[in-house]
């Protein structure tokens, strides 16, 4: 299990919101739905992202930043890490005339639904069917405590220009978002899983990339190996020692060296695991809070009641409590 793979095997994309916009300038739309990342592709035209914090003063010649409006053409890929809020546009200066909120809800600025006639077909959506500017837009709707590490390593928004190859992953996306079959959005959810995996890697091994510690780490043959031995089983009661031994290295040395890859000691990254772990499992489970504790390696639920309050501020029952966010699967509410 190599870094991306670790992270993203919990939270994958459960029932993600996907859909093909549709638009015929002027327009603009602002994203208020908090979800905690959205990937987005032009197929035809063009389209521009312009951030909460962006200025409206960037142009399609400009090296975008993290904080200035990016210019999608077909084929480049955009992601977006929530909750800030951001438009896409047909051009920066062209005011929202739509708000996309929690749920996929759809309203105008003064919070009035939009009719249904921005309902184009299956899962499309726009203000004109032959509209010049056409987007593949996949939101993942769950806030994957795992994938907390891989979110807090991005930048607001990444963009990743087209090789002018394109991404056959992106043309399949396409060929099957308007299609509604027999377990079309377990087809849609994978597609989109895939689709992030691949921009994710692309982003992390372009010239000057900075990626984080824990993902440079996994190249290490000592500190990847410990990594993935935590990973693949949080319940195993781990010491420096045995892990050590488990990936023949000294235990001063798998210390020292674990420490300076990825910026915490083993045990201490162990510990943000399992209680990572715990959380997806306390929000996507109905088993009891003794179970999740004894499968992420507390043998008594009170130190991991414990532990787990420390850490998120809430109990294990209440952090369940808290529900699941609003996973819609259909178009934005008109």
């Amino acid at each position: 299990m190599d870094a991306l793979a670790g992270l993203l095997d919990g939270p994958r994309a459960k029932g993600a919101f996907l859909l093909r916009m549709v638009m015929e300038p002027p327009w603009s739309v602002r994203i208020e739905d908090r979800a905690p990342l959205c990937l987005m592709s032009v197929t035809d035209g063009e389209a521009w992202i312009v951030p909460a914090t962006a200025t409206a003063t960037a142009t399609a010649t400009a090296t975008a930043t993290a904080t200035d409006a990016v210019l999608l053409r077909p084929g480049d890929i955009a992601i977006a890490r929530g909750p800030d809020p951001y438009t896409v546009a047909d051009t920066p200066g062209t005011a929202p005339h739509a708000v996309i909120g929690p749920g996929g809800t759809c309203t105008t600025l003064r919070g009035e639904p939009l009719s249904e006639s921005m309902q184009l077909g299956v899962r499309t959506w726009g203000n004109a069917l032959g509209g010049a500017a056409a987007m593949l837009i996949g939101t993942y709707l769950l806030d994957g405590e795992i994938s907390r590490r891989l979110l807090d390593a991005l930048p607001p928004l990444v963009h990743l220009p087209s090789d002018g190859r394109g991404s056959p992953l992106l043309t399949l996306l396409d060929e099957e978002i308007s299609k509604d079959e027999p377990g079309q959005s377990v087809v849609l959810d994978r597609l989109l899983d895939l689709l992030l995996i691949a921009a994710l890697r692309t982003w992390f091994a372009r010239p000057g990339a900075e990626a984080p510690g824990w993902y440079r780490a996994m190249g290490d043959p000592v500190v990847g190996q410990a990594l993935r031995l935590l990973q693949r089983d949080p319940a195993h009661p781990w010491t420096v020692g045995g892990l050590a031994a488990r990936t023949g290295v000294s235990r001063a040395g798998l210390a020292r060296r674990f420490t300076e890859l990825v910026g915490e000691p083993p045990m201490t990254y162990l510990t943000g695991w399992r209680l990572a772990v715990a959380a997806d499992l306390l929000r996507e489970t109905d088993v009891t809070v003794e179970a999740v504790a004894r499968r992420v390696g507390y043998s008594q639920s009170f130190a991991f009641s414990t532990a787990f309050k420390r850490v998120r501020g809430v109990s294990p029952q209440e952090y369940r409590s808290g529900g699941l966010p609003n996973r819609q699967e259909s178009l934005p509410d008109a």
